[in-house]
């Protein structure tokens, strides 16, 4: 505790009568159905800065030295209830409540993570987008918000455009982002619904009481076991989105003997296939806390999550696939012994601990204090199919080998392939192809191992797995200070430490004995009959592996962070005003344990070192114009180290970090008007954005690179895409009316224009480059930034009956959706020869059309939800169904355009052909699905 001995010889110097008595409102909220007490229910006064949370046993007390009024509307609220707003009389000594219902909300008991279905638009390669929904599912009640996060969150959309790297999730107040990607890997705690509806929400940049917090929000997470009321829960689901069942167990003890508190949850979430062809799903969820208090000041809370999930994923597929084969298919899957087996499963099995001290030093005094463990793994499995023979050519050896690429839709093998040379089309075997794929199209299995029983030494295919080993510390100390009833102080001391072990693993053999540890591939996907050994480990020459074996690559990445942040919060009769400032720095380094053969002067041993200073200043001003209006504004300058995906060039074979690398610059203002009354919510926001300097590393196969002086020129390349600058304008809209005791409209628009604001620079990197290429500028200047539709509205209903059944639906509809343009055709590039030299066949104005951004169909989904619920005498027995996209609609998502064609002469050839070779590949959103919730509360 030597973080926290510091704060007590720094409060140490300071001075302040906090025992002096004044008036306050108290009171104690219990369940409406249950009657057992509510702990962190929000109390709040509408129009002012004072707020509270109920203690274990529902109680609450809020002190009301600086109030005037004599009338004032308090505010009530639980995540899982229904608001309560409630007019109190002041008197001189305060007033004294009593006992305060919170009805349960059961439009909400089983919405959590309704229409939401993960998709592997959202979780391609490690990343995911989905995220920065995710941690607003719980965590408020603005309309706005919730339909981002229910209605919105279907279609890839993003609040603001914002990918999940500029929000912060926390839990018990420990940072969860990974250093990785900056995103959280949200499942690590899927499944455990019910113990999560604890959630404090900050939207954007506004002030928070844990960490300067991201862009696009910040949410903590309270697992305290002594948070949770004394319940018990059962509940069962069916659906047909990325799970078909789930079935979870919640208790919750409440305070026992001697202060003791304590919860668990268990769940379980299966599907054979899901929504999507092939997409099996299996994950089992588990939480424990416990929590003592130690006399009325100190309490120490351990909790535990293991939540381990395999997931099949499922594949983006061209215009030409799509139309002979449909939306839900996958070529990821075949049938091995009469069950469903995907090559790309991901796998993750990351635990995590945290300890927790909470020291109430004194009444407007706390102290938390935070360490946590998380480790495990993430594997990602393949198919590896480049296999090989060693042939002895006298002084040398080559190797003949590599198999077939085994992917059914591999462009090879597509009916498009055979007729891509106009003149010299081949029906037949076009017509061949095509009927293949119709009665056939799944990954054949026993081919695999049929191949490899031909040479069972070297094996031909093997099943490899990408693996990612982390061990995470992390450690912080959180102040919380009411100085007095006008000024607040919050500060957090924080430290993070990373290692990372990245690997290739031998996950099956199929039917071999050992496979040769080399890479023959001279291009992605296309073997080369016969070349040079180019081996993974010079260390370990021509090494034969088995399976379990670690090959191909093996690096270890060490990172830190260190971080410290405070915040004053000051409130006026009419005006509050925060100030927010953040320091710190982060770390980055990669060790090789591999010397590579491509790559021999810089892939064993230690990197440099990546440095990053992480430093911003925030403010925020709310002015009241009386209980019912206010105005807001927010307004930030801070710098955001990149994650570390973004750092290296290539780290499965080299050191090598990207040029110039910096921290991103983020500028942003938000203002918002907001109207609150009885019956009317109304919030209109107005936000710019401004996110300088960003660095993208991506990984591809090209055709037609110029200046590498042979014709046609291939190669698998790393794109670095740095001093980006993104800019993001927009606005947001959510309203609600009460129309009468049980029928509420509801509106919502998030309407955003995201675009690209200047030309980055685009280098590429190869194995068959002697150094980085440097293209110039990518001229993407005002292309809209991909990740869902830009714009988006909806109307619409929740009818309450007072007999406990409830009835909604919401109109939505998505526009300005854009595909991912490919940066290296929008450079000098694209209008030049293999030799450098300009192409004479270049047209500007098709190069024009060629080059147009696509931009996706608009279009509507109708959504349905409506439950029934039932109290049986202290038991509560709930209902809920959710329907969405009732029409059926099919939609794009998502998609990109592929990099093979990366000149105009390629490129113009291709799309001169009736059916591309190298289309646009794209994801297809779900038709009609549902979710059905059966719970008992008890």
């Amino acid at each position: 505790m030597k973080i926290s001995i510091f704060w007590v010889l720094l409060l140490s110097l300071f001075s302040l009568d906090i025992h002096a008595q004044q008036p306050a409102l108290e009171g104690r909220l219990v369940d409406a159905i249950t009657n057992v007490p509510l702990p962190q229910v929000k109390i709040a006064i509408e129009g002012s800065f004072l707020e509270t949370f109920t203690a274990p046993d529902g109680t609450f007390s809020l002190g009301l030295e600086n109030i005037a009024q004599k009338e004032v509307l308090l505010n009530i609220s639980r995540t899982g209830y229904i608001n309560r707003r409630l007019p109190v009389k002041l008197n001189a000594e305060g007033k004294k409540l009593g006992e305060i219902s919170l009805q349960p909300d059961e439009f909400y008991e089983g919405n959590n993570q309704v229409t939401i279905s993960l998709t592997d638009a959202e979780v391609l390669g490690e990343e995911g987008s989905f995220d920065n929904i995710s941690g607003i599912l719980q965590s408020t009640r603005d309309v706005y918000l919730n339909t981002a996060a229910f209605d919105f969150s279907q279609t890839f959309f993003r609040v603001r455009g914002l990918g999940a790297e500029y929000g912060k999730l926390l839990i018990n107040g420990m940072e969860m982002n990974k250093f990785y990607d900056g995103r959280p890997q949200w499942s690590n705690w899927g499944g455990l619904n019910d113990v999560q509806r604890n959630q404090v929400f900050t939207n954007g940049i506004g002030a928070g009481e844990y960490a300067f917090g991201g862009l696009g929000g910040t949410t903590n997470i309270l697992m305290r076991a002594s948070k949770y009321q004394k319940s018990a829960r059962l509940s069962l689901a069916g659906a047909n989105r990325t799970y078909t069942g789930r079935a979870m167990a919640t208790y919750s003890s409440g305070i026992q003997e001697n202060g003791w508190y304590y919860a668990f949850s268990i769940g379980k979430r299966y599907a054979a296939e899901g929504y999507i062809d092939g997409t099996v799903f299996d994950a089992n969820s588990f939480f424990m806390s416990v929590e003592k208090e130690f006399g009325e000041s100190h309490a120490i809370n351990l909790a535990a999550i293991y939540t381990p999930v395999a997931r099949g994923r499922s594949a983006p597929l061209t215009k030409e696939v799509l139309q002979l084969k449909g939306s839900r298919y996958n070529p990821y899957w075949g049938m091995q012994e009469g069950e469903i087996r995907n090559s790309r499963m991901r796998e993750v099995r990351e635990p995590v601990l945290m300890l927790n001290h909470f020291w109430d030093i004194s009444e407007p005094l706390q102290l938390n204090t935070n360490i946590s463990y998380q480790f495990g793994e993430v594997s990602n499995s393949r198919i590896d199919y480049g296999g090989t023979n060693p042939v002895n050519l006298g002084e040398q050896v080559a190797f003949v080998g590599g198999g077939q690429n085994p992917d059914p839709t591999y462009y090879q093998k597509l009916p498009g392939y055979y007729l891509r040379f106009a003149g010299s089309e081949n029906f037949e075997a076009a017509y061949r192809a095509q009927i293949d794929l119709l009665e056939n199209g799944q990954l054949d299995w026993e081919q695999l191992y049929r191949a490899n029983q031909n040479n069972p030494e070297n094996a031909v295919y093997v099943l490899a797995e990408d693996i990612n080993q982390d061990k995470i510390f992390s450690a912080n100390t959180i102040l919380s200070w009411n100085i007095n009833e006008r000024l607040k102080l919050n500060s957090t001391l924080s430290f993070s430490k990373l290692d990372s072990h990245n690997f290739a693993r031998i996950g099956d053999l199929f039917g071999g004995e050992t496979y040769l540890d080399i890479d023959v591939f001279a291009e992605e996907g296309e073997a080369n009959p016969l070349v040079s050994a180019v081996q993974a480990n010079l260390l370990e020459p021509n090494r034969m592996v088995q399976e379990g074996d670690l090959y191909k690559y093996d690096y270890e990445i060490e990172a830190s962070r260190a971080e410290s942040f405070v915040q004053a919060q000051y409130y006026f009769r009419k005006l509050e005003l925060s100030l927010s400032a953040k320091l710190g720095r982060v770390n980055y380094q990669r060790d090789g344990n591999y010397q590579n053969g491509i790559f021999p002067q810089n892939s064993l041993g230690k990197s440099e070192q990546a440095a990053f200073l992480e430093y911003g200043l925030k403010s925020a001003a709310v002015y009241k114009f009386s209980g019912r209006q206010n105005i807001e504004m927010n307004i930030g300058y801070f710098s955001k180290a990149p994650g570390y995906r973004n750092v290296f060039v290539n780290p499965r074979q080299n050191n090598q970090v990207v040029p110039d690398i910096s921290e991103e610059i983020i500028q942003t203002l938000d203002l918002s008007y907001r109207f609150r009354s009885s019956k009317f919510n109304f919030r209109l926001t107005g936000f710019y954005t401004e996110v300088n300097n960003a660095t993208e590393v991506s990984y591809y196969f090209a055709n037609g690179i110029s200046d590498q002086g042979m014709e046609n020129s291939s190669a698998f390349v790393q794109e670095l895409l740095s001093d980006i600058d993104k800019q993001y304008l927009g606005m947001e809209l959510g309203s609600e009316y009460q129309v009468t005791t049980t029928l509420k409209l509801k509106a919502a628009a998030g309407i955003g224009q995201y675009i690209y604001s200047n030309n980055p620079q685009l280098r590429l990197s190869s194995a068959s480059f002697e150094r980085i290429q440097d293209y110039g500028r990518s001229y993407l200047k005002n292309y809209r930034l991909p990740g869902g539709p830009q714009q988006a509205t909806m109307f619409g209903f929740e009818y309450r009956d007072p007999a406990y059944w409830w009835f909604g639906a919401t109109m939505n509809f998505f526009s300005q959706a854009f595909i991912d343009v490919n940066p290296l055709s929008r450079t000098s590039n694209f209008q030049t020869d293999y030799d450098g030299q300009p192409l004479l066949d270049y047209d500007p104005e098709i190069a024009r059309e060629l080059l147009e951004q696509e931009q996706f169909q608009d279009y509507y989904l109708l959504n349905l939800v409506g439950g029934k619920s039932w109290r049986i005498k202290d038991k509560y027995l709930g209902i809920f169904m959710s329907v969405n996209n009732l029409l059926d609609k099919e939609y794009i998502s998502g998609g990109f355009e592929q990099a093979r064609n990366s000149n105009y002469r390629n490129l113009k050839e291709d799309r001169d052909r009736d059916i591309p070779v190298f289309g646009n590949k794209y994801w297809l959103g779900y038709g009609t699905s549902f979710f059905a919730n059966l719970s008992l509360k008890f």
